[in-house]
């Protein structure tokens, strides 16, 4: 029987641990998670702490804990933690160690082997002393191979064709950006860029300045001197900064964090993701350069890259993917868990080299891209179908994702929320699987906030609802079936058209019929919106409204597509004139 090699990714943040086992990857669980945090510490009675366990005191005793370790590496420091100081090393190889055992607990034998990943940016000595870790815990280091090979091997084990990968890692505390060309046998990094010293880590000491400067401002307090309280503002802000990958708004509830004068001081303050990606805007810019850098590098062009593959858990920051597809032109890859898939590569590697046959990692994903409609600029023009996508293709499921809308006029009490599958920019080019209305809205002035939240689950449930965020008001929909739905539809028109071929009618009444539903679409759209304006418009105004709405509605009823199209155009026409 052939040694056990398990595959490790060692990271700033959190850690992980794999196996290939029939064929398949799998993720060791360490403590019930399969997310190590890289933090090593140690209790009241010296006890010592990996994990989860580290992290929880961290709160309390950061002098007691160590952070961040990988940041480190290749120095020539000693990292104090309780009354001893300790090399980067033997930090990491607690870390290791812990893996280790989970590895051995979950296999039920020992593991002596495993293959290790670094940033390709990591120098020598940071290879060297990743190593150097890992014999101190136990294990022999078989290979230390680069993040962004792991990566590609998570996603693509059996490429049978020859393809080039730009492959973005921004993990907790280092970031780096790598083209890689995968042929059928061979795996290789054509040229890498990054910041060791870059990452989630600095997203949430952003919001760590944002906390500290609202409580000066609003407390008259500054908690930088206090430890504790800094510690609980920093896990405050990673909790904060990963809702708000899935949702508009965040809020930092921390009682009693600190003391002033014999009185408590308490923090409670919003953030919304707009402000956020404000803050973090300079580094994810900075991260952009360094993909030009490389793919100059590796003398290639954006036109040359087959795919984009997203790495480390900060790569779940909406800005990062929004940045990225308006660079590159094409929709990054995200199927595989993010922070799972270098640890998924490396055992890959490791199967590889035991001579194991591997596949790649296999996930739920959703085929299908849902999303609403909204007022926004499309093609440079204001236009009140733009489609805003809230969960894209190839997203792991389950999933729940939030968005912010706004009122568009003031006294605005109702709104309709129209729920589409597709990719098209423009909403109405999309197939429109459901729709609902919320009434009583506050009669505030325009910009209302309304956060709409889309979930899918496994069994391809979409759950939408809308809620004013003032008044908590709330309505929801449930559509099942949302991501087969569509393969139905796909067959009744296959049907009809064969039936029309038939009859000796060869045209594509799909088109035809999806045509005709989005014209009728919009105008009803445009009545509904030319009939609120009538309360405010002036007499002469009011009557072109009054005309131009019995025309719309004179073509619905009769079917008239030639008059239909011309009255909808003269309505939109006046409503962009009377809104301007």
């Amino acid at each position: 029987m052939n040694d056990i090699i398990i595959g490790i990714d060692l990271g700033t943040t959190n850690s992980e641990v794999a196996v290939v086992q029939d064929g398949r990857t799998r993720i060791i669980e360490v403590d019930g998670s399969k997310i190590l945090p890289s933090m090593v510490g140690l209790a009241d009675d010296g006890t010592l702490l990996v994990g989860q366990s580290a992290r929880n005191q961290y709160v309390i005793y950061p002098e007691r804990t160590i952070r961040s370790v990988k940041r480190r590496m290749g120095e020539d420091v000693r990292l104090p933690m309780g009354e001893q100081s300790y090399t980067p090393q033997e930090i990491s190889a607690l870390i290791l160690r812990r893996l280790k055992q989970a590895a051995e607990d979950a296999l039920g034998q020992p593991v002596s082997k495993a293959i290790i990943t670094v940033p390709a940016y990591f120098s020598d000595a940071q290879r060297q002393a990743t190593r150097d870790a890992g014999g101190l815990a136990g294990l022999e280091v078989m290979r230390i191979i680069n993040e962004p090979t792991a990566a590609a091997l998570a996603y693509e084990a059996d490429h049978e064709t020859a393809k080039t990968i730009l492959v973005y890692d921004l993990g907790g505390g280092t970031f780096d950006v790598s083209v890689v060309r995968l042929n059928r046998d061979v795996t290789e990094v054509l040229a890498s860029h990054g910041n060791n010293h870059l990452g989630g880590d600095d997203f949430d000491a952003r919001l760590v300045e944002h906390v500290v400067t609202h409580l000066k401002e609003t407390q008259g307090v500054d908690p930088g001197e206090q430890k504790a309280a800094m510690a609980r503002i920093v896990r405050a802000c990673e909790t904060v900064k990963i809702a708000l990958s899935d949702a508009p708004f965040a809020r930092i509830e921390e009682e009693y964090l600190l003391e002033q004068d014999g009185k408590p001081i308490n923090l409670s303050l919003e953030v919304a993701r707009t402000d956020y990606e404000e803050m973090i805007a300079p580094y994810i810019e900075e991260t952009l350069e360094a993909v030009h850098i490389a793919l100059k590098g590796a003398s290639l062009t954006v036109a040359e890259l087959d795919e984009v593959l997203l790495v480390g858990g900060a790569t779940r920051t909406p800005l990062v993917q929004t940045r990225l597809e308006q660079m590159l032109g094409m929709q990054p890859r995200a199927e595989v868990d993010p922070e799972l898939c270098v640890a998924a590569g490396a055992a890959i590697q490791a199967a590889v080299i035991a001579g194991e046959k591997v596949s790649s990692v296999l996930v739920d994903i959703t085929p299908y891209t849902f999303g609403t409609s909204a007022l926004s600029d499309l093609n440079g023009e204001l236009y009140p179908y733009t489609y805003i996508p809230l969960i894209r293709k190839n997203t792991p499921i389950p999933v729940t994702k939030s968005e912010v809308f706004q009122t568009h006029y003031d006294g605005q009490t109702i709104i309709e929320v129209q729920v589409y599958q597709g990719d098209d920019p423009d909403a109405l080019n999309n197939t429109e699987i459901g729709s609902f209305r919320i009434e009583g809205l506050s009669d505030v002035p325009a910009g209302n906030l309304i956060v709409t939240t889309f979930s899918l689950d496994l069994n391809g449930i979409l759950q939408v609802s809308s809620r004013e965020k003032r008044t908590g008001l709330e309505t929801r929909i449930s559509i099942d079936n949302a991501t087969t739905r569509f393969e139905q539809q796909e067959l009744d028109a296959a049907r009809e058209r064969i039936g029309a071929l038939i009859d000796g009618e060869a045209r594509n009444v799909s088109h035809d019929a999806t045509h005709h539903q989005r014209e009728t679409v919009q105008a009803n759209a445009l009545i509904e919106k030319a009939e609120r304006l009538l309360e405010t418009a002036n007499p002469e105004d009011r009557e072109d409204l009054v005309d131009l709405i019995e025309r719309v509605r004179d073509a619905l009823v009769e079917g008239d597509v030639g008059a239909l199209e011309p009255a909808v155009a003269a309505l939109t026409d006046l409503l962009y004139y009377l809104e301007s």
